[in-house]
């Protein structure tokens, strides 16, 4: 069971808004998930993006990978160093 750390769209049409969440890599994009880790509001200027980095290091240490966008946001935060 591979877990992924990534983007689960919300919002309207043409306004997006995003949850990051914990979720097993075979669920659908918008479907079933572990954990909501935070979320991320690209529409702000700049940008909003929130997690809680306790639960974020929690699923790292368990082997979730996270998608290369939500890899790139976290290293912009300070949350991932490689």
């Amino acid at each position: 069971m591979a877990i992924r750390i990534r983007l689960m769209r919300r919002g309207r049409r043409n306004r997006p808004f995003y949850r990051v969440v914990a979720a097993e890599a075979s669920a659908p994009r918008d479907g079933k998930f572990l954990e909501i880790l935070g979320y991320y509001d690209p529409l702000k200027e700049p940008y909003e993006f929130k997690v809680d980095p306790e639960k974020v290091k929690k699923w790292l240490a368990r082997g979730a990978e996270p998608t290369e966008t939500v890899r790139a946001l976290l290293k912009r935060s300070g949350l991932l160093n490689n």
